[in-house]
């Protein structure tokens, strides 16, 4: 093994050569080595998880091949030939909300949202740490999940109508696609991060009370 290597060890830590260890999660300390230690995505283990990742993961490549394809004709069109890609907005914002929000479930799975964790930095290992992270975890389910049922009340006002009568569907102004398919993003990717939210409260409760996770 070259110098500088990481070295697996049990319960999923990586040592390497001077660097600290790494955890996929929540760990006590953090591999500094880089670009030597370098802490790799989960691979999913469950067939959940796999076929909910590899969903996500081709949702997010198709809206962003879409994305380019759409952006690339409206300039082509504006600057090449004077004219204009008609309502090609309304298009842009319905793939950019099902791109955001199953890339942030697909974030969430892989705990790579951006975080500025004082607690993993200047907080020593020990009991108190493992309870704050468990704080954290707690508090961050509990605003996914508020924000998981605004998602939902989101989807049933634009698939039933203002009347909840399945009259007077909102719609765009120019091609008439129904707010709906937008919305039903939001409640997806939210309630996507909220499951994998949950699976870190459970694991650093695990941690809190001493069992393995």
């Amino acid at each position: 093994m070259p110098p500088g290597a990481g070295r697996s060890r049990p319960g999923g830590h990586t040592a390497c050569q001077g660097g600290l260890s790494v955890s996929g999660h929540n760990d006590e300390s953090t591999c500094t080595a880089l670009p030597e230690c370098i802490i790799p995505l989960n691979a999913p283990k469950n067939w959940f998880d796999r076929i909910a990742v590899n969903g996500l993961s081709l949702i997010c490549f198709s809206a962003s091949i879409a994305l380019t394809l759409i952006i690339c004709a409206a300039a082509f069109f504006r600057y090449i030939v004077k004219g204009d890609l008609y309502g090609y907005e309304e298009w842009v914002k319905l793939i950019a909300f099902w791109l955001y929000f199953m890339g942030a479930a697909i974030g969430a799975y892989n705990r790579t949202h951006v975080s500025a964790d004082l607690v993993q930095a200047y907080v020593p290992p020990g009991y108190l740490k493992r309870f704050l992270v468990f704080l954290k975890d707690l508090i961050t389910l509990g605003v996914c999940l508020l924000f998981v049922w605004y998602g939902y009340e989101f989807f049933m006002f634009g698939f039933t109508g203002p009347l909840g009568t399945g009259i007077a569907i909102p719609k765009s102004t120019i091609w008439r696609i129904s707010f709906w398919v937008g919305y039903l993003s939001v409640f997806l990717g939210l309630s996507f991060m909220a499951y994998y939210f949950l699976r870190d409260l459970l694991q650093s409760t695990g941690r809190l009370l001493g069992r393995a996770t």
